[in-house]
């Protein structure tokens, strides 16, 4: 089966600040605007768009692919990973009130679930499960992902054959924009 090539561009800045967003549904600010649109002026060109459901992308890939004429589908299993109870929280406020659990899931976000959150096995399995189906209906092509930054760090990840436990190590800013090959097998590999 062909190679998909897939950039991946994670969302700009959102009103409600940092911290752990999860499915937390808040918009871009002019500046995370900004970001997205200057990540993708050296990128492209893309057959097609495809973005999380949440407006801090899906926004942003409407508005690009309107501008480029391209089609946009939005794939909700691509979301950011829930973080439950955490969810709008800042690292440090959580250092103040649960910093042991935080500890054990920056850790190994694998082996600890912040409470009522999604496990990261679960969201390990439809992220890849996307990208599969991605693999398999847009083989042959160049498409732009807009999604999160627990999304992008999961794939280059694996793209990187990191150990899971340095998930969280992989740094990807606001804004950012990195390049995967999706092979047969769902074998990923960095780079165009």
């Amino acid at each position: 089966m062909t190679t998909l090539h897939l950039d991946l561009l994670r969302h700009g800045e959102t009103e409600l600040g940092g911290g752990l967003r999860g499915s937390l549904d808040d918009a871009l600010t002019a500046k995370g605007w900004e970001q997205m649109r200057t990540a993708v002026l050296v990128k492209g060109p893309w057959d097609r768009l495809v973005s999380s459901p949440l407006q801090r992308c899906a926004r942003f890939a409407e508005e690009l692919g309107a501008r480029l004429n391209l089609p946009v589908s939005v794939e909700k299993d691509l979301q950011e990973l829930h973080f439950g109870a955490w969810e709008g929280q800042s690292a440090a406020a959580l250092m103040e009130t649960d910093a042991e659990a935080l500890g054990l899931f920056w850790a190994d976000p694998y082996s600890f679930t912040p409470p009522d959150g999604e496990r990261v096995t679960d969201f390990s399995d439809r992220v890849l499960g996307a990208i599969a189906r991605l693999h398999q209906t847009y083989a042959g092509e160049r498409v732009l992902l807009i999604s999160h930054g627990g999304v992008m760090r999961l794939l280059l990840a694996r793209a990187r054959g990191l150990p899971r436990e340095q998930l969280l190590n992989v740094e990807v800013g606001h804004g950012g924009l990195f390049s995967l090959r999706v092979e047969a097998g769902g074998v990923l590999k960095e780079g165009v």
